[in-house]
């Protein structure tokens, strides 16, 4: 996501990164190093606890010269409608329990012209984990998540113009279960409708470590455990109430995006005019 900043033709003045917590903060480092000229705003909105992780690692010490001198910083529980000039939502949208809502959060705090930027989990995420929770029988250890065309077309619906979607599969690799089952407890919650609701057995967990370190186990990684994650990449814009949906230069073209997005991975893209 912080490569795809090179395409916007105008830097933002204003822009607000969503849930930065969840999307790693050493990503907001990164944007905002290429942004030194914006005001940020810090919307957290998993928790109080969160709330003041986000604000003690983000916020500038006051015996630095750029909290006078750097543009200012504001914790929001959400921007202002229409004083945004660009949403960051760094791996937000797959754990929203009503997806459609906040990307109509996300278009009201966008000022006419802005834009959003965005990642998410998608279908093919944790299939290998999929396949080892139905061997056993057990009910699935994570809920659908999106795909990218249904995201485009959602995008359409709240208001934005030219959603462009394109999509990798990144193969991570574990040297344990224990390490697999630490990374996925801090990537979220299984919110399955369908999972299981009570307290699991005394040898579940000993089952399904050694479960995963047989049908994992990848030759081409010397026996690491690996694991398929499907990552959506997505960015739209909002236009003027009046204006008419058309081509417009706040980026580069849609050929040239393609023909840059495609450096690496198994990758696949959706355009919705």
């Amino acid at each position: 996501m912080q490569q795809r900043l090179s395409w916007i033709v105008e830097p933002p003045l204003q822009w607000c990164d969503w849930d930065p917590l969840r999307g790693g903060l050493e990503g907001h480092a990164l944007v905002a190093a290429g942004l030194p000229k914006a005001v940020q705003c810090i919307c957290e909105t998993s928790g109080a606890s969160a709330q003041a992780t986000v604000k003690a690692q983000l916020r500038r010490p006051w015996w630095h010269a750029s909290r006078w001198i750097g543009p200012p910083q504001r914790f929001d529980a959400a921007p202002a409608p229409a004083s945004m000039q660009m949403v960051w939502a760094n791996m937000a949208l797959h754990m929203s329990a009503q997806p459609q809502a906040l990307i109509g959060q996300w278009h009201q705090a966008l000022a006419a012209d802005g834009f959003l930027m965005f990642s998410c989990l998608g279908p093919d995420t944790l299939r290998e984990l999929h396949g080892v929770y139905g061997a056993l029988g057990w009910s699935q250890p994570s809920h659908s998540f999106t795909d990218m065309h249904d995201w485009g077309d959602m995008l359409a619906a709240a208001g934005f113009a030219e959603p462009v979607m394109d999509m990798e599969r990144i193969i991570l690799t574990f040297a344990t279960p224990a390490r697999l089952l630490q990374e996925l407890r801090g990537l979220g919650r299984n919110l399955h409708p369908d999972r299981f609701p009570a307290l699991r057995g005394r040898h579940w967990k000993s089952t399904l470590e050694a479960t995963l370190a047989r049908q994992l186990a990848d030759s081409a990684s010397a026996g690491q455990l690996a694991l398929t994650f499907e990552v959506i990449y997505g960015h739209a814009y909002k236009p003027a109430p009046s204006a008419r949906r058309e081509r417009r230069s706040w980026t580069k073209t849609k050929t040239e995006l393609r023909a840059q997005s495609a450096s690496s991975g198994e990758r696949e893209g959706f355009s919705g005019d």
